[in-house]
């Protein structure tokens, strides 16, 4: 295992409480995605040393773009922890880059009049069944770039400068496929689990119903009616009803669903029947003027 990724994997364990951080974050290494681009970039480097004018403004712009491609992948990975919108973000940046790197290895075949491989000639056939082949590997041998590049190396290494640019194109496609996965996995994990501050929220509110005995683990917790959520007792901390405890939605701020603790009457609001207290109340514990916020 690489240090960066022992040290990704010691941070995740490490935690206050003996527990495993909120959000894991690191590991990007093992990304099929961060692999891919690593190759990206290093032939890149190579290429643009071997075959495009020094003095020309396309060296930089195209080590750049491959270099960013690879690096916020890296970024993002690291932000995993603290920020799911970061984390995005940065990943959709690596997209960019490499749609970027990718036109000017069109370019570079177009003004030289040199033919481009479709997705389905031979040449590309044999560059995307090496991709299948690395991804049955196991991760040690995955997370090795000089294995990688070994693998490519026939393609990569060619005195040819249209066979390395066509190689480096389906090199880019296929990057460009693994981080349209991660982005739509990273989005529907936003929509299910929430953000950072989201679920850092909800921890600490299940954390002081537990310490209190009446968090969303306990048996009689119910949902929030306004979006399902777990609940937890909270106090009201001004108004008529000050100091009386009522069950708050987890997912406060963004939720303000309430209902009352039991044994208490409860009050059906008007303009909505579903919901048995009545926020504008200025009484009533579910004012989001009430919420106690901090322990």
């Amino acid at each position: 295992m690489d240090q960066t990724d022992q040290a990704d994997d010691t941070i995740n364990r490490a935690a206050p409480n003996g527990g495993k951080r909120l959000r894991p974050s690191g590991g990007y290494r093992k990304l099929r995605s961060f692999q891919v681009t690593t190759i990206i970039y290093d032939a890149t480097v190579r290429f643009c040393d071997r075959f495009v004018e020094k003095r020309s403004r396309t060296v930089d712009q195209m080590t750049q773009a491959a270099r960013s491609g690879r690096q916020n992948i890296a970024e993002g990975s690291r932000a995993a922890a603290t920020s799911s919108q970061t984390e995005l973000r940065l990943v959709n940046v690596a997209r960019a880059s490499l749609d970027e790197l990718l036109l000017d290895y069109e370019d570079y075949l177009r003004q030289r009049g040199k033919w481009q491989w479709h997705k389905d000639d031979p040449e590309a056939l044999a560059v995307r069944a090496v991709g299948w082949q690395q991804d049955q590997k196991d991760s040690i041998d995955q997370s090795d770039p000089a294995a990688h590049w070994k693998a490519y190396a026939t393609w990569l290494e060619h005195t040819d400068p249209a066979i390395i640019a066509n190689t480096l194109i389906c090199l880019i496609h296929q990057a460009n496929y693994l981080l349209d996965q991660q982005i739509d996995a990273l989005e529907r994990q936003f929509i299910t689990e929430g953000g950072y501050s989201e679920q850092l929220a909800a921890a600490r509110y299940a954390e002081r119903g537990k310490q209190q005995g009446t968090g969303p683990m306990a048996k009689d917790a119910p949902a929030c009616p306004t979006c399902g959520k777990a609940m937890v007792l909270r106090t009201a901390r001004k108004g008529q009803r000050a100091g009386s405890q009522f069950w708050g939605c987890t997912g406060y701020p963004e939720c303000k669903g309430t209902r009352p603790a039991g044994g208490e009457n409860q009050r059906q609001n008007p303009s909505n029947p579903s919901n048995p207290s009545n926020p504008s109340d200025p009484s009533d514990p579910s004012d989001p003027s009430d919420h106690e916020r901090r322990p």
